[in-house]
Parts: C-alpha cells; structure tokens; sequence
C-alpha cells in the first residue's frame, strides 16, 4: 500500500525526490504519513479534498481485499 500512494503521489507533484512516505503498524491497523514539498501540498489534496479523498478510496479498497484497516495522513 505504501507503494501505491508514493507512486500516486509522484505522479502529481512536480517535486517527485520530496515524496515520503512513512507507514506505521499500529493495533488500529496501518497509518500511512505522506508528506511532499511545501508547495506540491496543494496538488496532492486536490481542489476540496478531491484528490486525497480519491487516494483513501483506493486505500480502503486494497486494505478491505487484505482484511485491514489504513488511514493517510498528509503532513
């Protein structure tokens, strides 16, 4: 799942090096902490949440095929 998210990620920002992604186990299932450059923030949430909302989606999709729970976090 972290891959999914960094490649997404990649794709949008123009800064693709500043990409991190952090994914921490927890008893709550997995967090996954994406942080980009100070300025691609903007594109990754996407005008209204859009774009991170479509990410969470496709998140939640994998994770319910894996039986887990994943939440992202853009920081």
């Amino acid at each position: 799942m972290k891959e999914l998210v960094e490649y997404i990620a990649r794709s949008i920002v123009d800064a693709p090096d500043a990409v991190k992604v952090e994914e921490v186990a927890d008893e709550g299932g997995i967090t996954l902490k994406l942080s980009v450059a100070e300025a691609d923030k903007g594109r990754v949430i996407g005008k209204q949440g859009r774009i991170a909302e479509a990410m969470r989606t496709l998140l939640r999709v994998k994770a319910a095929k894996a039986s887990i729970k994943v939440r992202l976090e853009i920081i």
